[in-house]
């Protein structure tokens, strides 16, 4: 029988490329990202089916559609055997002074709230079967500091925290958590990122030069450590923080 795999954020660059690899691997997927349409064209693009697959579009900061999706996945395939708890969002760029409460709770509500919400959820699936592996996305911002980004900085440590808490709650049932850490990405949140920068070239080789592969990565690569944390492959590795950075946080 085959297993099921969810994935938030399977719309955007490193959702998408862990949905190829995944695919590769036989598994259902259960696609979740807030635009129906946008998760559909990835089915497509895949060469997926109905019989393989779900689409779900889903806010992962509400209540309802978090266990809409877990539901779903559930009723469709009969189990969750693996949990990206993927989807972020960077949120406005700005001094802590200039920015507003809300740029804060708009950032929590997806980046932190979702994941818990995520793992609420999926995790009462996983003990019932006692077996699964969950992969929270953090980021390099989930170990440092970054000027002009606190509220995405927060939520990113947030993320880890939550990771290992869970993998010390799980571990005795042989469910593991893990978080993958990426750092300069190609990727449309990159995009924007050095777009809010005001400057996107100096920004994007400002980030290039701090890198000591002096390049960005690509989603391929970091879908390919996250394939790797989903997979029995790595059975003896749970609260287990893995960068995907070219080495910056190596100097």
């Amino acid at each position: 029988m085959a297993k099921t795999a969810i994935i938030t954020g399977a719309a955007g660059g490193i959702g998408k490329e862990l949905a190829r690899r995944l695919a590769e691997r036989k598994l259902n997927l259960v696609l979740v990202d807030l635009k129906e349409e946008a998760v559909k064209a990835v089915i497509e693009e895949l060469g997926l089916n109905d019989s393989n697959s779900l689409a779900v579009a889903a806010d992962v900061s509400k209540e309802e559609d978090v266990k809409n999706y877990v539901d779903k996945a559930v009723e469709k395939f009969g189990s969750i055997d693996y949990f990206a708890n993927n989807a972020g969002i960077e949120g406005p760029l700005g001094n802590v002074d200039d920015l507003s409460v809300n740029a804060l709770d708009l950032v929590y509500n997806v980046n932190v709230r979702g994941v818990f919400l995520g793992l609420h959820y999926v995790v009462p699936v996983m003990k019932k079967q006692q077996s699964g592996a969950i992969l929270n996305t953090s980021s390099l911002a989930g170990l440092m500091g970054a000027p002009g980004m606190s509220p995405y900085v927060m939520s990113k440590h947030a993320v880890i925290g939550i990771t290992r808490s869970v993998a010390n709650e799980l571990a005795p049932l042989g469910i593991r958590v893990n978080a993958v850490l990426p750092g300069t990405i190609n990727t449309r949140m990159m995009r924007q990122i050095e777009k809010n920068s005001g400057n996107p070239e100096d920004y994007k080789k400002l980030n290039e030069a701090a890198t000591p592969m002096g390049r960005y990565g690509e989603p391929q690569e970091v879908a390919a450590v996250m394939n790797f944390l989903l997979s029995d492959e790595a059975s003896f590795v749970t609260a287990s923080l893995y960068t995907v950075d070219g080495g910056m946080m190596g100097q």
